[in-house]
């Protein structure tokens, strides 16, 4: 199009200055901005055994999205919510370098530190990021000591000449969650009062066009968060109606796709129409995990306002179940298969094969599912918490066992038992602990730790012991079987990340007679497979030992 020497000045005037405010933007022109986005991927770099989801089939989706998004004039935005680290043994093996160098690959433009970041020391973080070849965002993390942000809080970036701001924020639950031996010098502040302090720094200094936040905090319906930190949701609201454009998070691990207003909707199915939440303006997007779905948000921009056109969840190659007529089963995609990409199998076979060498390595048996799901072990007592608990008993003598649900992290299947199983089972490296207490003093342990709510990590599993919860007090506590005297002296276990106080559990490390054992909690349940396989599952199924009321 030929423009004369007057209206390119117009034009120029109305891309450079409105209100007094310098801007990028072209006056009634409409920019085409694409942000996808993942979160929770907690070590799956390969596909899972029935082939679903991993990096090389991700990465073809978001190549033909960028092409296509190209081709159309736009531009596209890759981000994470974090917690790229713990959860498959494989990646935890090798420090998710696997992971990281994938991402790499794909082109991911930032991402939210994660609270699962701080399961390995701050070195190990530190080369992570040196790997990384995009932003570790958090405004809310600083070092105690001197007082500064450990992490960039916010990046900003310039498609097709707009200013896009991310900001990073991490839930300050991680430092109750976390492990406190990681955790020292390092302080999560609120978010939201660093997020409001972040902005008002972009709005006078970078006056960007368009603010996003990629967090790492939850999403829960109508900002009830229950026992866990505040999350997206309350974010949105206590900042000035649509300062953030959009939330892209993490952390709860669910699918936001909502069912009503501040309502979600419960058993979301891959390739059906996702609606994303929509709070004081802002829009909050989540991509359940592991890598299962790529988020895709089209915006149109034109004029300074941002505005959403299309929203979808990719399902990467999920599958169901179907039951034939005769009985037999089969697993069937939910929309058609993405192929992966021969880079990224190139990138990450030799590190998959490093890890299958490890892994595939057979302990035992057991004739029945130990259960370790995320909506067993948050709500309930569970038998696969009873034999990691009594692992912990028979190699430190102890009378009885106590340690977060959140602390386990997958379940086993009935059959066989390989070392890969345990470590996804226990993927943290705890170290198993042991204190002698008098009876009362137990008694008062249980009591703090019966107070720790379902649907959090801190959810407790019991071992070797029984009661009665009635509000504060407990009733009929008996160890064994017998009675609690109060002078006599027991023995707990507990993980030394409980002990240290995580999940605001009780502090034992620094009490006398506390004595950290070393041993490696996979380890201690490995040795404790090898040497009672074959296992029964249900000689450990809980059997109403634990009564709230």
């Amino acid at each position: 199009m030929f423009f004369t020497g007057k209206k390119v000045a117009l034009v120029l005037l109305a891309s450079l200055v409105i209100n007094g405010q310098a801007l990028a933007w072209e006056k009634d022109k409409t920019y085409r901005i694409t942000i996808l986005h993942t979160n929770d991927h907690h070590g799956h770099f390969w596909r899972n055994e029935y082939g679903e989801y991993g990096l090389a089939a991700q990465k073809t989706m978001v190549d033909q999205i960028r092409e296509q998004v190209a081709a159309e004039g736009g531009s596209v935005l890759l981000l994470s919510g974090g917690d790229i680290n713990t959860g498959v043994p494989a990646s935890d093996l090798q420090d998710a370098e696997p992971d990281f160098r994938g991402m790499n690959l794909i082109g991911y433009d930032a991402m939210a530190v994660g609270n699962h970041e701080f399961d390995n020391p701050l070195t190990v973080l530190r080369q992570q990021e040196k790997l990384a070849k995009f932003p570790f965002l958090s405004a809310n993390i600083y070092q105690k000591s001197s007082g500064q942000r450990l992490f960039k809080p916010w990046a900003l970036f310039k498609p097709q000449g707009l200013k896009i701001a991310v900001i990073g924020l991490t839930t300050d639950d991680t430092a109750r969650i976390g492990n406190p031996a990681f955790l020292n010098d390092i302080e999560f502040r609120s978010p939201v009062a660093e997020a409001k302090l972040v902005i008002d720094e972009l709005q006078q200094t970078e006056k960007p066009d368009v603010i996003i936040a990629a967090t790492h905090m939850g999403h829960y319906d109508d900002g009830q968060h229950g026992s866990n930190a505040p999350g997206d949701v309350t974010l949105a609201r206590s900042l000035p109606a649509g300062a953030l454009t959009m939330i892209v998070g993490g952390h709860s691990q669910e699918p936001v796709c909502m069912a009503a207003e501040n309502e979600m909707q419960r058993d979301y199915i891959p390739g059906t129409p996702c609606a994303p939440d929509r709070q004081n303006g802002t829009w909050i997007v989540q991509a359940h995990e592991w890598g299962k779905y790529v988020g895709r948000a089209d915006f149109e921009f034109r004029n300074g306002d941002m505005k959403l056109v299309r929203y979808q969840l990719i399902p990467i190659n999920l599958k169901r179940t179907i039951t034939w007529a005769d009985g037999k089963t089969q697993r069937v995609l939910y929309t058609p298969k993405i192929a992966e990409d021969p880079r990224m199998l190139n990138l990450l076979s030799p590190y998959q094969r490093k890890g299958q060498a490890q892994l595939n390595v057979k302990l035992g048996t057991v004739n029945g599912r130990l259960d370790g799901d995320r909506n067993q072990v948050r709500f309930g007592q569970t038998n696969l918490a009873q034999l990691i608990l009594r692992a912990g008993m028979a190699r430190s003598g102890a009378d009885l066992a106590v340690m977060s649900g959140g602390g386990i992290r997958d379940s086993i299947a009935a059959g066989d038992i390989t070392y890969k199983d345990v470590l996804q089972v226990q993927p943290f490296a705890n170290q198993l602990a042991y204190i002698d207490l008098n009876g009362s003093e137990l008694v008062d342990y249980l009591t703090a730790v019966a107070q720790k709510k379902p649907d959090s990590g801190a959810y407790p599993q019991f071992a070797g012991v029984s009661f009665i919860v009635r509000g504060a007090t407990l009733h009929m506590v008996k160890i064994n079987g017998q009675l609690v005297n109060s002078h006599r002296t027991y023995r707990l276990a507990v993980p030394s990340f409980n002990a240290s106080g995580g999940d605001g559990y009780p502090v034992l490390e620094t009490r006398s007679g506390y004595v950290n054992t070393g041993f490696i909690d996979a380890e201690v349940l490995k040795q404790y497979i090898e040497q009672n396989t074959p296992l029964d599952a249900a000689t450990f199924a809980p059997k109403g030992e634990i009564i709230w009321q």
